[in-house]
């Protein structure tokens, strides 16, 4: 699941924009209390899998201050051929967005994760991230750019960049639909251990010593491409989101005759399904 799945993305942040200019007038200021139910068909983080290809269940509750200030927290539970229903962790996040009437769109959040030592999740290590993206709104097309600051072991640096198209339908007073088809691409720092023989010593006709080096490496390339078309249908305070994505992974880290050190990952569909309600 991108992100760990709880991060607001360019398309679900044009939603949510859409969503907000409503027929009814707006209570900017007023504190929004939301939860919801999500399933995930085949978690992945930027198409990179567990070697179980786990499917997951995850409550989200999420406190809005106001329009713009919240903060959520998520449960996961996992689903594969050994385990049913298997709680991995809690993700909790705080965030801010932002918009302007010229039609810009963006948000900043900070978001901690508590998962079990024992997960099997590719994202398990990740300890926390921070980043922020933003998107300029526009009629033909949305233009979105972001970058992130992993932190594990060590500390990954994350960008991406993205287009979407926001169709509304508003079949009646009560009622919105939303249909955002987006395209993102993925990149960031990605970690290496690296190997090789060095000589040492030896002078004239006396040979030195072979000694093997290990060194650690970072190198920033592109993690995935992903294609996604959310659909949130909205009537009074109930959501329903429904959101098909295709994920092409990019650059798997493999370790020769070391599978168990390798990153799994293929080209897949998934898909994410959930409800909300506001109170």
């Amino acid at each position: 699941m991108r992100q760990a799945g709880f991060l607001l993305s360019f398309g679900l942040l044009s939603c949510l924009l859409s969503l907000g200019q409503s027929t009814e007038p707006e209570q900017k200021e007023q504190t929004q209390f939301k939860i919801g139910v999500n399933y995930n068909t085949n978690l992945n983080y930027y198409g990179r899998t567990d070697s179980l290809r786990s499917s997951g269940f995850f409550p989200l509750a999420e406190l809005w201050f106001n329009e713009s200030f919240y903060i959520n927290a998520a449960p996961i539970f996992v689903t594969n051929k050994v385990s049913s229903f298997a709680y991995a962790g809690t993700v909790t996040s705080l965030g801010y967005l932002f918009k302007s009437e010229n039609k810009w769109l963006g948000n900043i959040y900070f978001l901690k994760p508590f998962y079990k030592e024992s997960s099997d999740l590719v994202q398990s290590a990740l300890k926390a991230q921070t980043g922020i993206s933003l998107t300029w709104m526009n009629k033909v097309v949305n233009i979105t750019g972001g970058g992130d600051i992993k932190f594990s072991d060590k500390t990954d640096f994350g960008a991406m960049a993205g287009i979407d198209h926001v169709f509304r339908l508003q079949p009646d007073d009560k009622s919105v639909l939303v249909i955002d088809p987006s395209v993102n691409l993925n990149a960031g720092t990605q970690q290496f251990t690296r190997s090789y023989l060095k000589k040492t010593g030896g002078f004239i006709l006396f040979p030195g010593n072979e000694q093997l080096v290990t060194e650690s490496a970072q190198q920033f390339n592109i993690l995935s491409y992903e294609v996604s078309v959310p659909v949130i249908f909205a009537r009074g305070k109930f959501q329903f989101l429904f959101t098909p994505a295709y994920v092409i992974p990019q650059n798997l880290i493999t370790v020769e005759n070391r599978p168990d050190l390798s990153e799994r990952g293929k080209e897949m569909f998934y898909a994410t399904i959930g409800a909300k309600v506001i109170f």
